[in-house]
């Protein structure tokens, strides 16, 4: 086997390595929490907190109308009793009760209010905790996934380095750093023959620079200073 052919094999590991090493980094990087599902819990959060609140406006509310409620049957009892027969003091009591009952009715619209929005409130947090479940049961799905790939890819990526470890050692260590240096200037340091033409550059080549390539020897492009592989 020619040292081209040795080389370009060994270029074929390297970037199936770093296109495996890239997808490995990728999912990494979805592994963990996920954006959606920590968005959709603070907001259903901050909606229960606001559904709680409402829930206590309403109580408090309800509260102040039964003690308005429970304070005009006394005033009401009083004025009927009999017992007053003073024209100043019932028509006091009448007053009050008026106040009273304008209070009541005030406080019963604000109760109805808060009511629909108490209902509103309770609908968008059975909303979001739908779509939460949702969101998480996806999450799952993908982090279990995503798991598996990347046990997939690291037993390829251990396996291509055993291959390349193999591949390695066949090899004349300068002739590898000229690669390695290669490979750093140009991206790829083996660049494949095809119709005498150099794929590292896609310039046609001399001919003396075919015949040697084709002979076994080590030859770069006179053009881009790729090594030369030819099939």
């Amino acid at each position: 086997m020619s040292v081209a052919k040795q080389l370009y094999q060994l270029q074929e590991v390297d970037l199936e390595l770093e296109s495996d090493e890239q997808a490995l980094n990728q999912i990494a990087s979805q592994l963990g929490e996920s954006k959606a599902v920590i968005e959709t819990q603070n907001k259903l959060a901050s909606e229960r907190q606001h559904l709680e609140e409402l829930t206590h406006q309403q109580r408090s509310v309800e509260w102040e109308i039964e003690d308005i409620t429970i304070k005009l049957t006394t005033v009401e009892e009083e004025l009927y009793s009999g017992r007053i027969r003073n024209p100043k003091e019932l028509t006091n009591l009448q007053q009050e009760i008026d106040s009273l009952k304008v209070k009541r009715n005030k406080l019963e619209d604000q109760a109805l209010e808060i009511m629909e929005k108490v209902e509103l409130a309770a609908k968008s947090v059975a909303t979001l905790n739908s779509e939460l479940k949702r969101l998480e049961a996806e999450w799952q799905r993908q982090q279990q996934k995503l798991s598996a790939d990347l046990k997939q890819l690291e037993t390829a990526i251990s396996s291509l380095k055993h291959k390349r470890e193999l591949l390695a050692t066949e090899i004349d260590p300068q002739v590898t750093d000229i690669y390695h240096e290669l490979k750093r200037q140009r991206g790829t340091a083996v660049a494949k023959v095809e119709q005498g033409i150099c794929r590292g550059c896609r310039i046609s080549l001399p001919v003396t620079e075919l015949q040697r390539a084709r002979s076994g020897s080590l030859v770069r492009c006179s053009s881009c200073g790729r090594i030369l592989f030819l099939a």
